[in-house]
């Protein structure tokens, strides 16, 4: 493999790294909200954001790991942010966790955009792009529903 090709798939490798840890950060804050919400807005909060936040966060690094074993590269541990407001609203923490999520989508949605995954011929980590995407596609839609009816 060139070195051209080695350190483009190292560029994208990383930054699958950070968009699997801005998805970590906010399943902390979805996990820090439902931490203060009484029992009947938790399982909404499960239902309509716990759920495709971890299903997103669980797919990407499964991508991130899937493409640097498949091209020899080193993955490196992902360390999703905590949240520094523990003593914020479940309201705000949702909201962050919500635009957390949406900058991780833009971040992954930039990279599809410039073909870099299509270059590096490597359809899995396509697959598990589009994937995770569609499951970071949902939440702000859904936050801003939870947040609606939240306190009713």
């Amino acid at each position: 493999m060139s070195y051209i090709a080695r350190e483009a798939r190292q560029e994208l490798l990383e930054t699958v790294a950070r968009a699997a840890e801005d998805i970590g950060a906010a399943l902390a804050l979805v996990e820090a909200a439902y931490e203060l919400l009484d029992e009947g807005s938790a399982d909404r909060l499960e239902e309509q954001l716990f759920r495709p936040v971890q299903g997103a966060y669980g797919r990407a690094r499964r991508t991130h790991t899937g493409f640097a074993e498949r091209h020899g590269l080193e993955a490196r541990p992902l360390a999703p942010k905590q949240p520094t407001h523990a003593a914020a609203q479940p309201r705000e923490l949702v909201e962050d966790a919500a635009d957390v999520a949406a900058e991780a989508e833009d971040q992954l949605s930039e990279l599809q955009d410039s073909m870099m995954p299509v270059e590096v011929g490597d359809p899995e980590l396509r697959a598990g792009l589009a994937e995770v995407r569609e499951a970071l596609a949902v939440v702000q839609d859904r936050a801003d529903r939870f947040l609606r009816s939240l306190g009713r």
